[in-house]
Order: structure tokens, then sequence, then C-alpha cells
């Protein structure tokens, strides 16, 4: 088996992939034509939006997301962590966490998406 795709429940899932597409630079791999579902090109796992008016026809109740009382988080991995946090607070990402330098040897920052998804923006780990 293999991760295939994570999707995150959303309102408007154009005004999603906008935002991932200005924030983090990913590109749209679909779009539904009812507009209720897309997915981003991000490797060979995708990350996916589906509307929640979409779920609740299909009988499913998902809960609003919580960025201070998260229950996981998504990461995006770049060299250039200040570059990256900046450009998705300046996409509408709205700041939890600056950029900090965290005793295993990582940079972390994180933000909340306009759906109130809680996104870290990170370098590598340095395993040296």
């Amino acid at each position: 088996m293999k991760l295939r795709y994570t999707i995150l429940y959303v309102d408007d899932v154009q005004a999603s992939l906008a935002f991932y597409t200005a924030a983090f630079g990913l590109e749209v791999g679909f779009l539904h034509e009812s507009k209720d579902y897309g997915e981003l090109v991000t490797g060979e796992t995708k990350l996916a939006f589906s509307s929640r008016a979409l779920m609740e026809s299909l009988g499913k109740k998902p809960a609003l997301p919580q960025s201070d009382a998260p229950v996981f988080e998504i990461a995006f991995e770049t060299d250039n962590v200040t570059a990256g946090f900046e450009r998705a607070v300046n996409a509408g990402g709205k700041v939890v966490q600056p950029v900090e330098e965290m005793p295993w040897g990582q940079t972390t920052s994180y933000i909340s998406d306009p759906d109130g998804y809680l996104v870290e923006i990170c370098s590598p780990v340095n395993n040296t």
C-alpha cells in the first residue's frame, strides 16, 4: 500500500486551491467540474480538497479545524523557511509561530490556512 492523498474538508475548494498555489507555489492537478473536489500536485501523494457540502451530501459531518487545537498538521519542507513563511503569510496565512530554530537542528514556522488548518513550513532536519 501507499499513501495516495490527504483530503481537507473546506467550504470553497477553488479558494483553497488558490491559497495553496499562491502560498506554496503548488500547481492544481485536478478540479472536478462541480468545483466540490480538487487536487494539488505535491509529488506521489496528493493534497486534495473536498467541499463540506459534498461530504454532508454523502452522510458525513466534517468538523471545523482549529489551528490552536489541531489534530494534525501539513508540513512543507524548504531550504528557505523565512522566505516560505513570508510568502504564505502574504498569501493570506495567519501567523501561528514565527520562524524559530529548534534544538534538534531544524528551522520551523507555522501558519493557519484560511480554513483553519495548521501548516508547518520547515527546513530539513540537520542530522549532523
